[in-house]
């Protein structure tokens, strides 16, 4: 036999030992390395040649003693004794199997045993054993990155568990590691700001614990990323919501945990995006300007990237993202402010090029889905937080760009964009009680001559503004996109009237309103727009009668602040009778048939 044969009969000699170590689950022994060494000595003495070849060549093989046994082997042995008891498992946990590759069927280190688990639970939960805290983290790293293709870690004490024990590990620690590490730490049982870790952070405790945070806190982390089921993902992040004030010492965990956090709440399904909110909103009250800035951003980028496209089932998900976005701004609104001042000012500036430039590209940056969803959210919180001293200034900007927006390609296949800024328009001028010029974009559709020409496209398909941007040249001949256009504008003009119908000069504001109304009803051939356009004069004409004859008994002047009063006590009388259900005077009658009027009420 050859040198080369020889040597690989000796390593497979000592692999195979090493093998049926393995399949047996227990270190290597003294007894087995002096074995082994013995083994050596009589190569030596029957074979020098080869053993001079391995000398020269592998001293490692030769070099064998028994500080290669795992010091750690029979460690924590003691905690396998006591009594098992079957727990019920979490249903969350029960579909989770982790996928083993054929190296790991195949142990080389100590099996984790319910036995053991329940031991290290006891001794935590009574005794508060350090001890016992430490080898159920190291337990939980190996179910946390059991079935990770990055082969064996020789710096984990454990390997292999059945799926009753990762269930039991995963869940008792989820569950109670909140408030063992508290208790450890001598922290409130629940809440806290992160002035209280700050400050936890300079005492000796701390230091004898932390990395025991880290650990629970990273290991979690991992088996974040490695979950797909949604609501397994969802029950991991509430019971990591509880502990989310120790992020304040790892800073780089924190960032890691947002973008998991942001991840979800954009692209998750069922209760999961509201989970990740929750986890979001519950970190930025806790750590407050630590992880403000990056939330808000993170959150408004997974908002834009979420709303390129819209249809009808996509919508309501974009509206909640939107709420979402908006409910995060009142963790603190002057942080907020700063954030949506540069948003806006970037769609300002989009804007701006668009008017300057004039071209197809400039305009396409204008009228898409993802700008006009920016200021639909903007809108929102302007609309939201209008009474607040901290975002009320971005009212105007704001109402200056979705103005300009609306103007920027006044063609008749833009439309349903019109009619999403003036709705827009009108939200912003109920919130903030400020006057905006919205009728004149409206009647401006109606001179159009698309709508006062004749259908030639036949009926068309039935056409939802909400969803829609532009609409193609045959739609524009439709009678059903007509009808759309016709009957929203004329909805959204009684939106605007209706906001001013108890002012004192609601007559001078719905004069020119009235004229151009009546020019389309001459003009147009069509009964049903005649008879709704008729309909509204009527109700806009008896409301201006009514505010002019409470105006002629007025002493106050037009600059006199009080004008902002009038009408006031008037209402106030309605609604008080109306919550009592006493009977309305004659006086009120009259007044309340005008649709105008009684809706302004009902809502005040």
């Amino acid at each position: 036999m050859g040198v080369k044969a020889k040597k690989r009969d000796l390593k497979l000699n000592h692999e195979g030992e090493e093998e049926e170590t393995g399949k047996n689950a227990l270190p290597k022994t003294g007894g087995q390395a002096k074995e082994h060494i013995e083994q050596l000595q009589r190569l030596q003495t029957k074979d020098p040649e080869f053993f001079e070849f391995l000398k020269e060549h592998d001293k490692e093989l030769l070099e064998f003693n028994d500080e290669d046994i795992d010091e750690d082997a029979d460690d924590d042995a003691e905690d396998a004794d006591g009594d098992v008891e079957d727990a019920d498992l979490h249903e969350n946990y029960q579909s989770y199997k982790p996928v083993v590759s054929e190296k790991e069927e195949t142990p080389s280190k100590k099996a984790i045993t319910t036995e053991m688990v329940d031991s290290w639970c006891h001794s935590i939960e009574e005794n508060g054993k350090l001890v016992a805290l430490r080898s159920l983290m190291k337990a939980f790293r190996t179910a946390c990155h059991y079935g990770d293709d990055n082969g064996d870690d020789i710096s984990t004490k454990f390997s292999t568990m059945s799926s009753t024990v990762f269930n039991k590990i995963m869940l008792f620690v989820l569950s109670k590691m909140d408030g063992i590490l508290r208790k450890f730490l001598k922290l409130p049982s629940t809440g806290g700001k992160k002035e209280i870790i700050q400050e936890l952070m300079t005492t000796k405790k701390w230091k004898s614990f932390n990395h025991v945070v880290k650990s629970y806190l990273g290991n979690a982390l991992h088996i974040l990323n490695q979950m797909t089921d949604t609501e397994m993902i969802s029950f991991t992040l509430r019971r990591l919501k509880y502990s989310s004030i120790f992020l304040v010492a790892f800073p780089s965990l924190q960032r890691k945990y947002i973008k998991v956090a942001l991840h979800f709440w954009g692209t998750g399904s069922g209760a999961l995006p509201v989970t990740s909110f929750l986890f979001l909103r519950d970190l930025c009250i806790r750590l407050g300007s630590d992880c403000l800035d990056e939330c808000y951003k993170g959150m408004y980028k997974a908002y834009v990237l979420n709303c390129q496209f819209v249809n009808a089932t996509k919508l309501q998900h974009i509206q909640f993202l939107g709420n979402c976005v908006i409910e995060l701004f009142r963790v603190d609104l002057s942080v907020a402010y700063q954030h949506a001042f540069l948003f806006i000012r970037q769609l300002a500036m989009i804007l701006r090029e668009a008017l300057n430039t004039r071209t197809k590209e400039a305009f396409r940056k204008v009228y898409e889905w993802k700008y006009i969803n920016c200021l639909e959210l903007w809108t929102g919180a302007v609309c939201a937080y209008g009474s607040e001293v901290d975002l009320k200034p971005l009212a105007y900007p704001l109402a200056q760009i979705i103005s300009g927006v609306a103007r920027l390609v006044p063609t008749a296949r833009y439309f349903p964009l019109r009619l999403r800024c003036i709705k827009m328009l009108n939200r912003v001028a109920a919130s903030i009680g400020t006057f905006i010029p919205v009728s004149m974009l409206l009647l401006d559709m109606l001179e159009m001559k698309e709508l006062n020409r004749p259908p030639t496209g036949g009926i068309g398909k039935a056409v939802d503004l909400r969803t829609i941007l532009k609409v193609s040249k045959p739609t524009l001949k439709t009678r059903a996109f007509q009808e759309a256009c016709v009957f929203s504008v004329i909805e959204e003009l009684a939106v605007h009237l209706s906001q001013w119908s108890y002012s004192v000069s609601f007559f001078e504001l719905s004069f020119i309103p009235v004229v151009r109304l009546r020019s389309f009803s001459k003009s147009t051939k069509v009964q049903r727009f005649q008879k709704e356009i008729k309909q509204l004069i009527r109700q806009v004409e008896a409301n201006a009668e009514f505010t002019n004859e409470r105006r002629n008994s007025v002493s106050f002047l037009p600059n006199d602040p009080v004008v902002s009063s009038f009408l006031e006590v008037w209402i106030f009388s309605f609604a008080l009778l109306r919550f009592f259900m006493l009977p309305v005077p004659l006086i009120f009658i009259s007044a309340l048939d005008q649709p105008l009027l009684m809706s302004m009420l009902l809502v005040t």
